[in-house]
């Protein structure tokens, strides 16, 4: 039996729950390498409190489950009813009257049907238990993502001397997108935002044009064997004012306070605290608007988070980001954030060391 179906089933009997039910294209891909999106269509790769696993999915999807090495499963083609397959899976593992977590991301028509199906039954959000084994990375896994940091570092330095009063933060995104093709991610999203647009954290990147003076905030990432990058840097075009410097000043000390808190036994919600605390303390607490961090790894954001509301401990294995920022809107915005996995010596880095000065280019 697969590890990740022992673990599985075992956090299915901890729980109480007889089966779980995944659904999104990740969720399946962890569980059976299998990234397929159902989009529209049913598709579900159901595991019990036992082990055992059965994959539902159209027929346009069967062959490729077949080489992934899936051996027991049902298609279905179109016009037939998904449901009724679920139907003899459920009377085979006695699922009537059961308990079943279900991927948090399964549309709620297909939901809907399942309820239908088995209204004896009862249906509860799998999310606890899904992210529970998600987020305890193994060393496969934390390799991965630590050669999708190294692209996305390495692109951070290739991508200096473009970054010009006259370009578009468009031009620097598509730019962005191609270093990290050319090294081997599969880019995931670029964010840079110039001079005010730095004070919208999601900013819709845009034609804007950069100019002289302009804070820019490059938020970018990609892809490596499934796992994900995520790095945020902040530069000046040209040489920055007393005031850009000393936010910046604030947000990396934030960085650092943040990064120190993190430890076996200690919570998302601590390194929050320490991080917002610098901020604060100089003033400028209501202009951080965000938890310090999220979880990452197959998903760009997942378990766990470092945020305020997080207070569960944090263990060896968890990765995620820490990046405090601080925006003032009209003027510019200033976000530093890498990735990072918890050992036993505590945050240990994927990407390299952000720049302890603003830097101008």
């Amino acid at each position: 039996m697969s590890s990740k179906y022992s673990r599985l089933a075992e956090a299915l009997q901890e729980h109480g729950y007889d089966a779980f039910l995944a659904w999104s294209p990740i969720t399946v891909g962890y569980l059976a390498d299998l990234f397929e999106n159902g989009h529209e269509r049913f598709i579900t790769f159901a595991v019990n409190s036992a082990g055992d696993h059965h994959l539902i999915c159209p027929a346009l999807t069967v062959n490729q489950a077949e080489r992934m090495g899936i051996e027991s499963l049902a298609g279905w083609r179109d016009g037939e009813d998904p449901i009724a397959l679920f139907k003899a899976l459920a009377d085979r593992w006695d699922l009537s009257v059961g308990i079943l977590a279900v991927d948090p991301e399964m549309p709620a028509r297909h939901l809907l049907a399942l309820q239908n199906l088995l209204p004896s039954a009862l249906f509860k959000d799998g999310d606890a238990i899904i992210s529970g084994l998600m987020r305890q990375k193994d060393a496969t896994e934390i390799d991965a993502m630590t050669r999708a940091a190294r692209i996305a570092d390495d692109a951070w330095i290739a991508i200096q001397p473009y970054l010009t009063a006259g370009v578009t933060e468009a031009s620097i995104a598509q730019k962005l997108s191609e270093l990290m093709r050319a090294a081997g991610g599969k880019p995931t999203f670029t964010i840079i935002a110039a001079g005010p647009n730095g004070a919208e954290p999601h900013h819709n990147t845009d034609e804007s044009v950069l100019k002289p003076g302009d804070m820019v905030i490059l938020d970018f990432g990609c892809e490596v064997d499934h796992y994900q990058s995520d790095i945020t840097r902040t530069i000046c075009i040209g040489a920055p004012t007393d005031e850009a410097k000393t936010v910046y000043d604030i947000v990396y000390r934030a960085h650092l306070a943040g990064r120190d808190a993190i430890a076996v036994g200690k919570t998302g919600a601590d390194a929050d605290a320490a991080a917002r605390k610098v901020i604060v303390d100089a003033g400028y607490g209501e202009f951080f608007n965000h938890r310090l961090g999220h979880g990452i790894g197959m998903n760009g954001h997942e378990a766990p988070n470092l945020a305020a509301s997080n207070t569960e401990p944090l263990a060896v294995g968890d990765c995620f980001s820490i990046e405090p920022g601080i925006y003032l809107p009209g003027k510019f915005g200033v976000r530093i954030e890498n990735i990072y996995t918890l050992t036993e010596d505590g945050a240990q880095s994927l990407n390299d060391l952000p720049s302890p000065v603003l830097d101008g280019v």
